[in-house]
């Protein structure tokens, strides 16, 4: 496998990973509504931020911690703790109609309506909702260490050529769906809305008690 090949392999890989259902497409789809298309690249930001410091420490041996039962449990029960009171919330505020979708407030050039702090919190909420995940973590010690230790073989420039296919996956992706998200925003009446969010709320609790489920298996309860 040479370079070309490495970056074109990690980008289908990674857009195969990127387009099955998870917390972060949730999150986006719920995000995209209310902040318009820019929601899907401001939270891949926060979650490629939180890969380049994985693949970095990958690079330098971190795989053997991260693969033990140990910490692939309490890395469930963490995770999975997170996705449930999210889930919960989101439920929560939808069904007692706490949140509201303000149509009459146009997205600035298809971005969001309030500002840099606004950008702020997607940046971080996609490197939290990223580490949420457990699938995630197991991902990369396992399936995303063999491409780190296949990019080494060209050091850093191999490294650089994975992820930058790899993000590009996901930035194509999610751009996408924020986009077609915000595209449809128009067309999306209130209790449509309330609606959208209980339906990917409910998926965020049956995916966290899935992964709360896995972590006890995993320290023997």
């Amino acid at each position: 496998m040479g370079l070309a090949e490495l970056g074109v392999t990690s980008f289908i890989v990674a857009l195969s990973g990127a387009m099955a259902p998870g917390p972060l497409l949730t999150v986006t789809i719920a995000e995209s509504v209310r902040r318009g298309v820019m929601a899907g690249p401001l939270l891949v930001a926060g979650h490629a931020v939180l890969e380049a410091g994985l693949v970095v420490a990958l690079a330098f041996g971190l795989a053997p911690f991260i693969s033990h039962d140990r910490v692939i449990a309490a890395i469930s029960l963490a995770g999975g703790g997170f996705l449930l009171w999210m889930g919960g919330t989101i439920v929560g505020d939808a069904v007692r109609g706490k949140i509201a979708l303000d149509l009459s407030a146009p997205l600035t050039n298809g971005g969001p309506p309030t500002g840099g702090s606004n950008a702020g919190r997607l940046i971080t909420l996609g490197a939290v909702v990223s580490l949420s995940n457990p699938y995630w973590s197991l991902w990369w010690a396992t399936f995303g260490l063999k491409y780190v230790t296949i990019a080494l073989k060209w050091a850093w420039v191999g490294i650089t050529v994975f992820f930058i296919g790899h993000i590009l996956a996901d930035l194509a992706w999610y751009l996408a769906v924020s986009g077609a998200v915000a595209g449809g925003r128009r067309f999306l009446s209130p209790a449509v809305y309330r609606g959208i969010l209980t339906v990917t709320g409910l998926f965020l609790i049956g995916l966290g008690g899935c992964f709360v489920y896995g972590g006890l298996r995993f320290v023997g309860v």
